[in-house]
């Protein structure tokens, strides 16, 4: 494989820029993400994240969760598929056997009813802070990227969250949100 000049220079650049926890980090074989970091915004990109949710919700559904240990539950919030995983896991330092998808990323579905504790561990600002409802988030990762010969621009983004749900009294959900959005 060769690289041009400019190509070296706009890898390199991006490589430089992009945290390094981000960097080119895509996950061919969805069957080997590690969820907890999935969860945690600690390891993947938006591709790796949009092949494992295919792959858990399309027609290997079956398969990937037999694999995850996860079965799907009954969800009274429609944004959200909810799961019940056969061992706990561990994210952000605390157990959990409850996991969420929305439709950008997975969350924890953790027993604290008070979010602050966690969102100020994580470093999460609130943009809603109310008695019945928190919902904060911490960007992660935020990239404009223009399309060759195009006027479009995809924006990605990773950011980690923290919110509350009527929903589920007495829980704070907490993961990881990954888009990409056309501008």
């Amino acid at each position: 494989m060769s690289f041009h000049r400019n190509g070296t220079l706009l890898l390199a650049a991006f490589l430089l820029w992009a945290p390094a926890s981000h960097a080119a980090t895509e996950e061919q074989d969805p069957s080997k993400i590690d969820l907890a970091k999935l969860i945690e915004c600690t390891t993947y990109d938006v591709p790796s994240y949009n092949e494992f949710a295919l792959w858990l919700t399309g027609p290997e559904s079956a398969k990937a969760m037999k694999l995850f240990g996860i079965s799907e539950l009954p969800s009274d919030n429609p944004f959200l598929r909810e799961f019940q995983l056969s061992a706990p896991l561990t994210v952000f330092g605390r157990q959990t056997s409850r996991i969420a998808f929305a439709s950008t990323g997975p969350l924890a579905v953790l027993d604290e009813a008070d979010p602050h504790a966690l969102a100020k561990q994580l470093g999460v600002t609130a943009a809603v802070d109310r008695p019945n409802k928190f919902l904060g988030e911490k960007e992660i990762l935020s990239r404009k990227d223009q399309q060759e010969n195009s006027d479009t621009v995809l924006h990605t983004r990773i950011s980690l969250n923290v919110s509350t749900d009527e929903a589920h009294p007495g829980k704070t959900l907490a993961g990881c949100s990954y888009s990409i959005e056309v501008e």
